[in-house]
Order: C-alpha cells, then structure tokens, then sequence
C-alpha cells in the first residue's frame, strides 16, 4: 500500500454520501436468495465471527473496523483506497475486516464473492480482493457473467486452478458468502459500503470524522 493513494473529489463526495446515509437503497422484489434466517437467529448475529476474512490484525486486539462490501459497488470502489490508506495509517493498531454483502441489483457480485472466497481457501483471500477492486472499471455495471475473467484473475495469483475452480463450484463457498449477508441484514446493513467500529455501525461524513472516530476508539 502507498502512502500516497489519492482519488478524486468526486469519487471522495460519492463516497461518504453514501456511507453518511449508511445504506445504498437496492431493491429486494420477489424471492430473495439472499434472505437469511429469522428471529432470535438474527438479532444474535456477530458483527465479527471467527471466520471472518482480517485484512490486517491489530496485535492488541482492541479495535475493530469491518466493513460489508460489494466487490461490484462503485461507492465500495471508491472507498477502496482510503480503506488502503488507513490500514497503512493504523497498522497494527485497528483489526480490518472485510465481509461480503453482494447485492441483488449487480450481476457479478457474486461471481466476484464466490471467486474471492475460493482464492481465500488458497490463502489469496487479500490478493483477490484487492483485484477485484483495482479491476471494477472491467468488469463492474455488466449484464453478462464473468466467472471466466475471474478464473483469469485466480490463475493470474498462481493459485491451484483445479482446487479454484472445486471450491468455486462447492455449495460451502456459496454459503460462506450468504451467511456474511445473513449477518449483515441482520444487523441492518441495508447497503454499501456499511462500516462497523468495534460493534457499532459508523455514518462519518468526511475523511476526517472518520478518523476522528478510529482516534477516539483507540484512546477509549
């Protein structure tokens, strides 16, 4: 990561739109495959679970931002480098998770989710997610899959393509991403990107009031 990762005031502005209304309104008409479980269930889903893929660790462990992503989003694109920027900024000091939450209105989001849960099976977990952002421009806002063009993302990691392509296709790998959006409607995401600071779902306007709140979270 650079220390140096710029994007533009427009993409900036979209951005914290977005997170200050903290939901990206998507509708959900008809049969939802989505649709997690009810009840006592829901209102005990964790924020963070053991399995829960950590970008970075922070060594005492007091601090923790997830945020509930669309690898297809635009606004999850544009928060993709200051995301970057403040695990350089606070390495070792904030925990970064990272959990799906593919919406129903992008029609690769799950091919991408899917394709980055399988490369985590490799330990590529951090590799795929990374390019699947840095690649949005290619791929994102289209009607046709690309499953195959992820496949080329996988082989272009070096990763085991006959052990990518089993896990790609295993029903466990699809409902390790189904249970991250259970979770996360659960706990009202409703959108993304939706950011949670140690338990608690943050709405910071600008770049400053969210560090403002990490800075506060530390010295709490």
């Amino acid at each position: 990561m650079s220390r140096n990762v710029k994007f533009s005031a427009a993409l900036v502005a979209a951005f914290f739109a977005v997170v200050a209304l903290a939901v990206v309104l998507v509708g959900r008409a008809g049969s939802d495959p989505t649709a997690g479980p009810e009840g006592d269930e829901l209102a005990a889903a964790p924020v963070v679970r053991e399995n829960s893929h950590r970008l970075s660790s922070a060594s005492d462990g007091r601090v923790t931002l997830v945020e509930f992503l669309d690898f297809e989003c635009e606004a999850c694109g544009a928060a993709y480098p200051f995301v970057e920027q403040l695990r350089e900024d606070y390495a070792d000091r904030v925990t970064f998770v990272a959990r799906y939450f593919p919406l129903p209105g992008h029609a690769n989001a799950e091919n991408a989710a899917l394709a980055v849960e399988a490369s985590a099976r490799q330990g590529a977990f951090e590799a795929m997610y990374q390019r699947m952002f840095e690649t949005q421009a290619e791929w994102g806002e289209q009607q046709t899959s690309k499953a195959d063009l992820f496949r080329t993302f996988a082989e272009d990691l070096g990763l085991d393509m006959a052990a990518y392509d089993e896990a790609v296709a295993d029903p466990a790998t699809l409902e390790r991403v189904q249970q991250d959006i259970s979770d996360g409607l659960a706990l009202g995401v409703q959108g993304t990107p939706t950011f949670f600071l140690d338990g608690e779902m943050i709405a910071p306007a600008s770049p400053d009031e969210f560090r403002a709140l990490i800075d506060a979270a530390l010295e709490g």
